[in-house]
């Protein structure tokens, strides 16, 4: 077995290589590497300074995973002990530099800054994105950065979890030197500068500022906290962390640091946000599909339809370097559609996200046109025509005609049988469902609806395609809106009911974007459009049973011309701004409408708000496991926190469900459904697992 750290010389400058594939990271065995190369180099006498770099793409990407999911179930434990190590490099009495390419993360940051300087090639980027796993820099890295960069750089870096490029990190003193050409070359250059001068030790530095300069930067970040991290933990506790660095000598802070990450590591929101982490990665293991299933190349994509979705499902593909044949059916739809995506583009540009170059390189790889010339030499082909069956199976039977044998037919929609599109063609075993979420070319989500007939190659196909556009591609079982929108319509359905029972809509919302949903469902049912929420409801309007109770004020919107934001009125107001207003109207029709059905009204908590919305979704997803159209909870975990705003920081509904433990939600699930009837029957897989005292978990873990 290669060794995951090397040792060679040239020159009077010791190299240090870590080469620890895919992000060499801090694994077993790369720190005690280190450290060995380091004190065989000190010793050496014809050695004058020492370069540390990594093979491969990046610099040292972070701690070892497995060891910070063994950290997340034993918080004691602090995770793993850096501290010899870095102290020994500050220690060394030779100049050590550590040159930096690709990326320099959590726990690589943290060595690097151990070190008495800093070299990296001009596309490296820096950072310290512990707060995005529920944590905080646990390695001494709240108290290092600040000694290197100031208090308010590493309370930006540390709250907001956002990476620096190298340009930015010299300005900011976290670098030496940005380095052109060969970073070794460079590398080596500036170790000899340096050779011989005394070396600077990260932790004997002051931190600047005066007390109350400091304490007003702290204030200032715990408001930023509050506006990009809601309702998280680990930003105030990484200012805490910060604030130690300014008030307490180097070892002392230290310790307050290690101690505040095992109180973070013990707390429910790091457990679920390590949860999700995990989750993400382990959804493109596909039972039955093995690791190397051969995928089609896709280098040019076929779009039906230039609207939203089509339009920034363009948009995805051209940012990922695929050229792209966007078809409508008349000019004006056309030129919409390309109006809206260039519009979009125009706008990160004057944000400065890209530029001009930029987007020019990405509308040239959108073709707009009014029939399907090329479609034959399309790789995928993806449909994302209005949600009608009839519609969709005969867009599929036209393509089937035109495009090549080996070219993926995908489908968008997001409730239909993806099996009766298939019946279209004359090859069901290169149909999928690609359920891109609005906005296509912003949200990470894509379901990937399997039905009866793709091929393995097809999903693999389909997975590969996801990642390469930066998404996160989730297989899932053809059933009726799949897994998402499976869970949402009984999400939509009880959040109604609560305001023709006492609630009003900002109620509802309020409840819900306190517990940390994006947003509130009545501003989503706006935002998506009530004449679409109206087509999905009668659509399944066929599967009630007699006599069920439906909802009654939607109807009742949709014949009042009342669409949501395109009309400026739905459930809210709107203003230009498009920011919700509450409307007496409503809150006068809901309440009428209420008496007239005879519905009493009463007050209603917050804490019944989420019970009822929340639980009624995790029943659902529970039916979703049990009948096989989802893999594995943490899957649905990932398709509500990536594509349905559920807060990350609680894992998902089914990671919360544990949370909260499956006998309270059970009895809960209980209590309503002697309440409210069949609509909160218990699904028989939570029955089975709450009576087991098991979790969803567990459930996971057995089916491997």
């Amino acid at each position: 077995m290669t060794q995951p750290v090397t040792l060679s010389t040239r020159d009077g400058v010791a190299i240090i290589t870590v080469d620890n594939p895919p992000v060499n990271a801090l694994s077993p065995g790369v720190p005690e590497g280190i450290l060995t190369a380091l004190e065989t180099a000190e010793r050496d006498a014809s050695i004058r300074a020492i370069v540390l770099i990594c093979a491969g793409r990046t610099f040292i990407s972070g701690a070892d995973i497995k060891e910070l999911e063994q950290a997340a179930r034993n918080p004691a434990s602090g995770g793993p002990d850096l501290h010899p190590l870095l102290t020994r490099i500050e220690d060394c009495a030779k100049p050590v530099i550590m040159a930096i390419h690709g990326m320099a993360l959590g726990g690589g940051l943290e060595l690097a800054m151990a070190g008495h300087y800093r070299v990296a090639v001009a596309d490296a980027s820096l950072g310290a994105p512990e707060v995005n796993l529920g944590i905080i820099p646990g390695a001494e890295g709240t108290q290092r950065l600040p000694r290197l960069v100031g208090v308010a750089a590493a309370v930006d870096m540390c709250v907001s979890g956002r990476p620096i490029k190298a340009p930015q990190a010299l300005q900011m003193g976290l670098i030496d030197r940005v380095i052109d050409g060969d970073l070794l070359s460079g590398a080596e250059t500036f170790a000899r500068e340096v050779a011989g001068l005394p070396v600077r030790k990260t932790r004997e530095r002051n931190v600047s500022g005066s007390a109350s300069e400091n304490a007003a930067i702290f204030a200032a970040g715990r408001v930023q906290a509050g506006k990009i991290c809601r309702n998280q933990t680990a930003p105030l506790a990484a200012l805490e962390a910060l604030e130690a660095a300014t008030t307490l000598p180097f070892e002392q802070g230290c310790k307050k640091e290690r101690e505040i990450v095992r109180r973070v590591l013990a707390g429910d929101q790091a457990k679920a946000m390590i949860h999700i982490f995990f989750a993400e990665r382990a959804v493109a293991r596909v039972p039955g599909i093995p690791k190397d299933t051969a995928t089609y190349p896709i280098a040019n994509v076929g779009i039906i339809g230039a609207g939203t979705m089509g339009g920034g499902i363009a948009m995805a593909c051209a940012n990922a370097g695929i050229s792209v044949s966007l078809k409508e059916t008349e000019q004006a739809a056309l030129d919409r559609g390309l109006a809206a995506i260039r519009k979009n583009y125009e706008s990160s540009v004057k944000k400065g996200r890209f530029s001009q170059a930029v987007m020019d390189q990405r509308m040239a790889l959108i073709h707009p046109q009014l029939t399907y010339d090329g479609f034959n030499r399309a790789d995928l082909i993806i449909e994302a025509v209005f949600e009608s069956m009839p519609l969709k199976k005969q867009v599929f039977g036209e393509i089937d005609k035109i495009a090549k044998p080996d070219c993926v037919l995908a489908s968008n929609t997001s409730t239909l049988d993806i099996d009766e599109i298939a019946a279209a063609t004359s090859r069901p075993h290169m149909v999928i469902g690609l359920h891109f979420f609005s906005p296509a070319h912003v949200m990470r989500l894509v379901e990937i609806v399997r039905g009866k007939h793709p091929s393995n190659e097809v999903v693999a196909t389909s997975l590969a395609v996801a990642k390469k556009l930066g998404k996160i591609g989730v297989v899932v079982g053809n059933c009726r809106g799949f897994v998402g929108n499976r869970m949402m319509l009984p999400y939509m359905r009880e959040a109604q009911f609560l305001v023709e029972e006492g609630s009003t809509p900002e109620q509802v919302d309020k409840a819900l974007t306190d517990f940390g949903m994006a947003m509130g469902i009545f501003a989503v049912d706006d935002m998506g459009g009530i004449d679409l929420a109206y087509r999905v409801k009668q659509e399944y309007a066929h599967l009630r049973k007699p006599g069920e109770r439906v909802p009654l004020v939607l109807d009742k919107l949709y014949e009042m011309g009342r669409l949501g934001q395109k009309r400026g009125r739905g459930w809210y107001r709107y203003d230009e701004g498009r920011a919700p207003i509450p409307d007496p109207e409503v809150d006068a029709l809901i309440e009428k409408t209420a008496n007239e059905a005879g519905i009493a009204r009463r007050t209603v908590t917050p804490q019944e708000i989420i019970e009822r919305c929340v639980y009624i979704m995790i029943n659902e997803g529970a039916r979703i496991l049990e009948e096989g159209h989802a893999q594995r909870a943490a899957d649905i975990d990932v398709i509500y926190c990536t594509g349905y705003g559920f807060p990350g920081y609680r894992g998902g509904p089914m990671w919360y469900a544990d949370t909260v433990g499956l006998k309270s939600v059970y009895a809960r699930v209980q209590e309503f459904h002697k309440q409210y009837g069949h609509l909160w029957e218990p699904a028989p897989l939570l029955k089975k697992l709450a009576e087991e005292g098991r979790s969803f978990a567990d459930w996971d873990q057995a089916k491997g």
